[in-house]
Order: C-alpha cells, then structure tokens, then sequence
C-alpha cells in the first residue's frame, strides 16, 4: 500500500494536476462561453421586433455608421492593394505562357469568393469587434450592465441585438464594396504593368462572375459578420477584473474571431463547392 500510495505521489499527481486539470478547465470553460454566446444570439435574434422601437432604431443606425462608414477608408486601401496584388501576382505567372488575358478572370473569381468576404472579416475583426468587445467589457466591469437590468432594460434587447444586425448587413455592404475595388485595383495594374486593356479586364472579371460566386460570396460575409459581432459581443458582457480584464476580453475576443473566421471559411468552402458548384 505504501509502494501504491509513493507511486501514486509520483506519477499520477503530476499528470492529474499538470495535464488533465488543466486541459479539463479550458474544456469547462470553451463549453460554457460557447453556451453562453449561442444562447445569447437565440435571444437577439428573437428580439428583432423590437427594432420598431424609435430608440433602437437609432441605436440600429449609430452603429451601422460605426461599423460600415468609418470602415469605408480601410477597406478601400486594402481591397485596392489586395486587388493590385493578386493582378500583379497572376499576371507574372500567366505571362510565362502568353495566358496574361486571363488574370480579368482570376482576379474576379478569387476576390468574389474568397478574399473579398475574407479580407473585408479581417478588417471588422480588428477594427469593430475589438471595439465592440472593449466597449461592453468596460461597462460591464463598472456596473453599467447590471444597471440597465435594474432599470429592467435588457441588455440583449438594448446593446447586442444592434450591434449583430448592423454587423451582418454591414459586412455585405462592404463586401460588395471591397470586391468592386478589388477588380479596380486589379484593372490598374492590367493596364500598366501587364498589357490588359481596361475594356478587356473589365469586361472578363464581370463576365467570369455568377450569380453562384456572387451568392456564396455574400453568404460568407454574412456568416462573418455574425461570429465577429456575437463572439465579440459575449466576451464584452462576460468581462470581469477591471481595466486588466477589459484587455483580456478584448484580446480573446479578436483571436476567437480570427480562428472562427478562419475555420468557418474552410468549412463553407467545402459545402459551397459540394452543393452550389456540384464538385
């Protein structure tokens, strides 16, 4: 029994509380935050009606300029450099075998699919989620959320239900803006540096574009826009130990959305060439 109990000192403890205690706390607690983010979306969302509310309505619309104006600037420089790039990039390879003509339709397919929702996710992420989780994170570490709920004001109804929506419409919005700048940029650099007429580049990236690449692109800008605004919106209102949390919750939450983001873009991909292009 000695032997049983020295060994068990030695080899299972270290293990118990150096490995599986560990690994079983953040199991614990990914479970509960998920819990929590998917309840708390339920909520929102069933809670749309009350947008007919003159004072959510303004509060609809404050945030839509916060999340979809204020971000026009950025994501106009980087869908036009993203749009140069990936004209500058094929074309070189495509002028090795005197194919050049077609990086129109490289350029159109591959910002209307994948790098117009994916770069537009990115922005916002950085941009409004940060700014989203800091904001809820400070009220929630000094009160301000526990009084809204004396005052019974819910929380949900009054401060995440819309800063989803805003986030989810104005995501396409900006999608849609980045992809048509994309092309622009690309249209520049066809012009100059590969030989491709404006005409011709223009005329190949609106051909090559379906109502297909155009459907799936936007369903991925709308997926995205709602995990950055529920993610960011769930650590802001679980944010606890003052200034120093307020930082954690706001870092969590721009790596959640970065590794969701990511994640969700493979798995659309795979459905979306599955069931919409039948490959």
């Amino acid at each position: 029994m000695a032997a049983e109990s020295m060994a068990s000192r030695i080899f299972v403890a270290p293990i118990r509380d150096r490995i599986l205690s560990p690994i079983g706390s953040y199991v614990g607690r990914s479970v509960h935050s998920a819990g929590y983010t998917m309840l708390m979306t339920c909520e929102a969302i069933i809670k749309i009606p009350t947008l007919l509310n003159w004072r959510n309505f303004c509060e609809f619309l404050r945030q839509c300029y916060l999340a979809g104006i204020q971000s026009l600037p950025v994501v106009f420089l980087v869908g036009l450099f993203v749009g140069m790039i990936l004209s500058l990039q094929s074309g070189l390879t495509l002028m090795q075998f005197g194919l050049e003509r077609f990086i129109a339709e490289i350029t159109g397919a591959a910002l209307t699919r994948e790098m117009g929702p994916l770069m537009t996710a990115i922005i916002l992420t950085g941009r409004v989620g940060s700014s989203m989780a800091a904001e809820l994170g400070t009220m929630s570490v000094s009160e301000e959320i526990d009084a809204l709920r004396i005052m019974s004001i819910n929380p949900v109804r009054f401060l995440v239900l819309p800063r989803i929506l805003a986030t989810v419409i104005m995501m396409v919005v900006l999608t849609v803006f980045a992809i048509l700048i994309g092309i622009f940029g690309g249209a520049l650099i066809g012009q100059a540096q590969i030989g491709v007429s404006y005409d011709m580049f223009f005329k190949g990236a609106f051909d090559v574009i379906t109502y297909k690449d155009l459907y799936s692109g936007l369903t991925k800008a709308a997926v995205f826009g709602l995990l950055i605004s529920m993610i960011s919106c769930s650590e802001g209102l679980r944010t606890t130990g003052g200034a120093e949390g307020v930082g954690r919750g706001t870092r969590r939450a721009v790596v959640n959305c970065l590794l969701y983001i990511i994640m969700f873009n493979y798995i659309m991909d795979s459905f979306i060439f599955l069931f919409v292009y039948g490959r």
